[in-house]
């Protein structure tokens, strides 16, 4: 169920842990409301008059509590039945009013907070409260005229007693209906900012989620790019060794057949580079609109990053370790760029810092690029940030493994490995 307003927002009904709730609480005031008529009766004090019979006032303290378990499903009826049922008892004297009066004050609230139309809802709480007074105008008319000679000989104030009595009424009587009435349009303008809130939060979420989704777009179409630039070059080798080896071909077959088998090397190189230019393609978006590489780059310019560094003012160092190798255009990029996005961030995000450290591993079989520092992060670290997304992008398409976070001597790390091709056996 769905509660409309007068601009069209809904807000949601009850839940059924709201409604347990209000039946919990409907029948503990009711239990209250008996033992209050209980007290009242063992006093003797039945402040309207002659009460009823003592079924008939049990009657009317049940009839004016026990609908509040209804109070949020059907906010507008239980208003009225409530309402009602309060005057009826009050015009029989039933001596219970102290929880059938609170009974009246949570039905006015409630229908100001949870009402179906805004409209009706006002009408129908200023349409009860008017009809209170109306009532208690009533009451006054009809009993003042049996109040005893004596009732009021302690009297010494400046304003007639009667008066007085009747603009003290008046006054209570319009603080607790103002009350009410002000107190359920609070509930209903505070759901109404908390939905706000909630869809605000859900947009926000819904951008960050789009921008995320663009920056791993972006990267994936670059890195594609890339990749083409290296399978188009793998292709054109390939092209220029066939034309060696046909023309050789009758007149040295040793060098025809080292041309061929370079033309086999890198034509598996090349379709290994394809495919992964296709796997990128298929996870992402191939119309986005991204700009192209600045130009090729490859791991032996990890050194001219690291001498930018220092320019800017680090004691940066750049070390070598094993064995050096060969590597695949694309992973020679791909372990360029990881180097470059780490040092930016280094230089862009971490406060204090005064040392760089870069090591490039060589290991049997796989490629470590370690890029550390000593400095402190300016804000916590964001996994979804533009750059880690770039980092993880290129590593995740070469099936490398990424580390990024705080080093336990303090400063940051960004580690990544990527496995290296293994040779295949040439035939004799």
């Amino acid at each position: 169920m769905n509660i409309e307003t007068g601009d069209g927002w809904r807000r949601p009904g009850p839940t059924p842990e709201q409604r347990r709730f209000d039946v919990y609480a409907g029948l503990a005031a009711t239990v209250l409301a008996l033992f209050s008529l209980t007290l009242a009766r063992s006093t003797g004090a039945f402040l309207l008059g002659p009460p009823p019979s003592g079924p008939e006032q049990v009657f009317w303290t049940v009839a004016v509590t026990l609908p509040l378990i209804w109070r949020r499903r059907f906010p507008a009826t239980v208003t009225l039945v409530i309402s009602a049922a309060f005057i009826a008892a009050q015009a029989r004297s039933a001596p219970e009013t102290q929880l059938s009066g609170w009974a009246l004050f949570a039905a006015i609230y409630t229908l100001g907070g949870w009402g179906r139309d805004r409209r009706l809802s006002r009408r129908l709480r200023v349409g009860v409260i008017a009809t209170m007074f109306v009532w208690l105008g009533v009451y006054y008319a009809t009993t003042i005229g049996s109040i005893p000679p004596d009732a009021f000989a302690r009297a010494v104030g400046p304003v007639p007693p009667v008066l007085a009595a009747i603009v003290s009424g008046v006054l209570v009587n319009g603080l607790y209906f103002g009350f009410a009435y002000f107190f359920g349009e609070t509930a209903w303008l505070a759901a109404r900012r908390q939905h706000e809130l909630a869809e605000q939060a859900e947009q926000l979420r819904r951008s960050q989620a789009e921008v995320r989704e663009h920056a791993v777009v972006g990267e994936r179409v670059r890195i594609a790019r890339e990749l083409h630039d290296v399978v188009a070059h793998h292709v054109s080798v390939m092209g220029v060794q066939a034309s060696a080896a046909r023309r050789v071909l009758d007149k040295d077959p040793v060098k025809a057949r080292t041309a061929l088998g370079a033309i086999e090397e890198t034509a598996r190189t090349a379709v290994d580079e394809l495919r992964r230019m296709l796997g990128v393609l298929r996870a992402g978006d191939a119309g986005a609109d991204v700009p192209g590489p600045a130009g090729p780059a490859g791991i032996d310019q990890v050194a001219a990053v690291v001498e930018r560094a220092r320019e800017a003012g680090l004691r940066a160092t750049l070390g070598l370790y094993g064995d050096r190798v060969p590597l695949p255009d694309s992973v020679s990029q791909a372990a360029y760029r990881v180097a470059q996005e780490a040092v930016t961030n280094t230089l862009k995000h971490a406060t204090g810092a005064t040392v760089l450290d870069v090591r490039i591993r060589y290991l049997a079989h796989e490629v470590e690029v370690d890029v550390t520092d000593d400095g402190r992060a300016t804000r916590p670290a964001n996994a979804d940030g533009l750059g880690l997304i770039g980092m993880r992008e290129r590593v995740a398409t070469h099936g490398g493994a990424l580390e990024v976070g705080p080093r336990a001597g303090g400063g940051w790390r960004v580690r990544a490995r990527f496995p290296l091709p293994v040779p295949a056996e040439r035939p004799a």
